[in-house]
């Protein structure tokens, strides 16, 4: 008996001094200084049944584009594009941590609300900045979020229902994709493409280079232009399109 009790007394005691070595303090140093949510949030009545079904519309390739009711902060996958692309759900794990980096383009927006992102932009940033690292998550700071509270505002539409909000130009995200090979374009707004895109050629691109989309990111006015990483964390849907946690982790 007291064989067992020694034995039971040492086991606990040099348990105590692992837990004590891994956890010197009140949390162990992760490496990062803050951490920014850039996610909206989203009222519980979303998830309430419709009395009717969202609408899709189909444009050219068999793309499909949601209903504009449905705003959520959101991932699309490139299934969105095409069958046979990843579906959130396959997205490799790997390609939704990466550096972030954000185009401030806020200052082009207030007289112009179809700006379009350009190549001009991208490379005013990285004179600025250096090149933009490879492999990293792009997102584009537009202020747009400042509307999220107002549907009416956020939507823009004009009286013929056209919708009015900046965008990607198509030749940048080719550059990010391309030139930087960007994993994720991610933006302030509905979409990567600009209120006026009839066909979508951002998204498109993109999702057929095996590029996810961001939409409807928040906060992106308190993280830096670089240094930071993102994690991505989408609803692993069998999907197109979920809702997704987006965090900046801040050196």
């Amino acid at each position: 008996m007291k064989i067992r009790t020694l034995i039971v007394g040492y086991v606990l005691a040099l348990a105590l001094f692992l837990f004590a070595q891994r956890h010197p303090g009140s949390s162990a140093p992760t490496g990062f200084h803050a951490v920014v949510d850039l996610t909206h949030s989203l009222d519980a009545k979303a998830f309430e049944p419709a009395e009717k079904p969202a609408q899709l519309k189909t444009v050219s390739r068999g793309f499909v584009q949601n209903s504009p009711e449905q705003i959520e902060t959101r991932i699309e996958a490139p299934s969105h594009f095409a069958r046979g692309l990843w579906t959130v759900d396959h997205i490799p794990t790997e390609r939704l941590i990466a550096p972030l980096v954000v185009l401030d383009v806020s200052a082009n927006i207030a007289n112009h609300p179809d700006y379009q992102i350009s190549v001009e932009d991208i490379a005013r940033w990285e004179r600025t900045h250096d090149q933009i690292p490879l492999g990293s998550v792009v997102m584009a700071r537009t202020g747009w979020d400042s509307r999220w509270n107002s549907a009416r505002d956020y939507h823009n539409a004009d009286q013929k229902g056209t919708m009015h909000f900046p965008g990607y130009s198509e030749d940048a995200a080719k550059f990010l994709i391309q030139g930087r090979g960007a994993l994720g374009l991610g933006i302030d707004t509905l979409s990567i493409d600009h209120g006026l895109s009839k066909d979508f050629p951002v998204r498109q691109y993109a999702l057929a280079h095996s590029v996810y989309q961001l939409e409807n990111v928040a906060n992106l006015d308190h993280v830096p232009a670089t240094g930071g990483m993102v994690v991505v964390a989408p609803t692993k849907l069998a999907g197109s399109t979920a809702p997704a946690r987006i965090l900046a982790l801040l050196h």
